[in-house]
């Protein structure tokens, strides 16, 4: 049986083929917690989508043990976790990792009511794909990565800053070529996963060690990627580093900033001169690969539109029943995230490992993660 760890930075692996315990032989060599995190339980099960009960029945245990286990309130020994792994799917060393669980915040961007079973299970693989991040820059030692902090001010509108970031970062005038590839060169993570709902978009937060993560849904269509890696973004500039009062709507600003970003005014007004019709936001939406809805909105707030124009057109979207799904025809590319991949293939070339040893380190069995990194 392999296992494999990172300890001060070097990596170990430790082939057993005898009866001692591969966590006992870990333990004595000092490199994993002594004793199981709860808050890996926790992660575990709520990342398969169980909850306590569903845990217990497949442990033929009680849920009052499990949530013992979850809350630390007394040990767990190596043949219980030896059973929640089993039940999971989850190598044993998972359930000894140090962290915790980083609390749902604001930066989803998702539908005005999701229930609490379909965030839970995506908390907690965010969590841990957050770990595993953690895990990946700390071995190539890459730094924190120091992102502009553009506060909101009644002059420094969402727009405005979106425009500053666009001067800051050197990103050419008119439509934004490939969001994802500029996103990636200033060290942001971009990682895309099936969400398994299409009630969420996607969400933002920072690691621990300072790297900024944007989860995707895999699910998304080109333009709706798009525009939520611009929402998200907008998070990571103008509120993560920030103490925000409780009656600013983050949400609003953050759709500000990503429609400035994407269709700039100074770039987008003359296309909207000649009048607003539903062939002309075909067209433009080609052009700034982004969905004729936003066109629409941008148009709206930009003047170009009345109040019973609007209506008229967002009727005609729905007669023609493309308010949700616009044409094939005028689907915009996906955008591919490259920047973990890159991480993972530095990793395995500079510390010679083999794909069982990369998913060990990950506290992974090799075909989970195969299939979460497709690679």
């Amino acid at each position: 049986m392999l296992i494999a760890v990172v300890f001060s930075g070097i990596f170990f692996s430790f082939f057993s083929t005898i009866t001692v315990s591969p966590i006992s032989l870990l333990l004595n060599n000092g490199l994993i917690m002594s004793e199981v995190n709860g808050n890996m339980i926790l992660l575990a099960r709520e990342s398969r989508g169980w909850t306590q009960a569903q845990l217990a029945g497949k442990m033929d245990t009680t849920q009052s043990n499990i949530t013992k286990m979850e809350h630390a309130e007394h040990g767990t020994n190596e043949e219980w976790t030896a059973k929640i792994a089993e039940a999971t799917g989850y190598p044993l060393s998972f359930f000894y990792q140090k962290g915790g669980i980083i609390p749902e915040n604001l930066n989803y961007r998702r539908r005005e009511k999701v229930a609490q079973s379909i965030l839970s299970p995506l908390n907690a693989q965010m969590t841990i794909y957050r770990l595993q991040i953690e895990t990946i820059t700390a071995a190539l030692n890459i730094p924190a990565i120091q992102l502009p902090v553009l506060e909101v001010t009644e002059e420094a509108t969402p727009q405005a800053i979106a425009q500053k970031l666009l001067q800051k970062w050197h990103v050419p005038k008119g439509s934004v070529a490939n969001l994802t590839d500029i996103i990636e060169g200033h060290g942001i993570v971009v990682n895309m996963f099936d969400f398994g709902t299409a009630r969420v978009d996607s969400r933002c937060l920072i690691s621990e060690n300072g790297i900024p993560i944007i989860f995707m849904n895999s699910s998304l269509l080109g333009d709706r990627q798009r525009f939520s890696l611009a929402y998200q973004l907008g998070h990571l500039i103008m509120h993560t580093s920030s103490n925000i009062s409780w009656d600013r709507d983050t949400g609003h600003e953050a759709n500000l900033f990503a429609a400035e970003l994407l269709m700039p005014e100074k770039d987008i007004r003359a296309d909207f001169e000649q009048g607003i019709s539903l062939p002309l936001l075909g067209n433009l939406k080609k052009k700034w690969k982004v969905s004729m809805i936003a066109l629409l909105y941008r148009a709206d707030d930009l003047g170009y539109v009345t109040p019973q124009q609007k209506k008229a057109l967002v009727q005609q979207f729905n007669d023609r029943q493309i308010r949700r799904r616009e044409p094939v025809e005028l689907d915009v590319p996906l955008e591919q995230p490259r920047l973990l991949r890159q991480w993972l293939s530095q990793l395995k070339s500079e510390r010679r490992m083999n794909t069982s040893e990369l998913a060990a380190m990950l506290h992974l069995q090799a075909n989970e993660f195969v299939a979460l990194y497709n690679y």
